[in-house]
């Protein structure tokens, strides 16, 4: 019998793009923003489109409670925001290897944060 984090874990191998529920530092309501993702074992890894910049990703430096929706399949977990260069230049390898240096190039123009989300607490 499969629990739910298996689903997750399932259709977060099968797709391109997932929802994130965040929520919002100044309103304190829940927004919810489509992203790429790059799912490595455990680890799910986020890329702010702006770095930090990105409204979401300043919205999880207050609140790093994240809502993961992957069609259906959904979890509240944590949100780890990542800086060092070297991390973030690791995720951006990992989104170029996935979706193409091209689009990471054409849709991303901030390289200097991402987030780390754990499957497994």
């Amino acid at each position: 019998m499969s629990t739910s984090k298996d689903i997750l874990r399932d259709r977060l191998a099968r797709y391109r793009a997932i929802n994130i529920r965040v929520i919002g530092r100044k309103s304190g309501r829940r927004i919810s923003i489509p992203v790429w993702f790059v799912l490595e074992g455990e680890k799910l890894h986020l890329l702010p489109v702006a770095g930090s910049e990105s409204q979401w990703y300043k919205n999880v430096r207050k609140n790093p409670s994240i809502g993961i929706d992957a069609r259906g399949a959904e979890a509240e977990l944590r949100a780890v925001p990542v800086t060092g260069a070297n991390a973030v230049k690791s995720v951006v390898e990992r989104f170029r290897e996935k979706y193409g240096a091209g689009d990471v190039k054409k849709y991303y123009s901030g390289f200097d944060a991402a987030v780390l989300v754990r499957l497994s607490e």
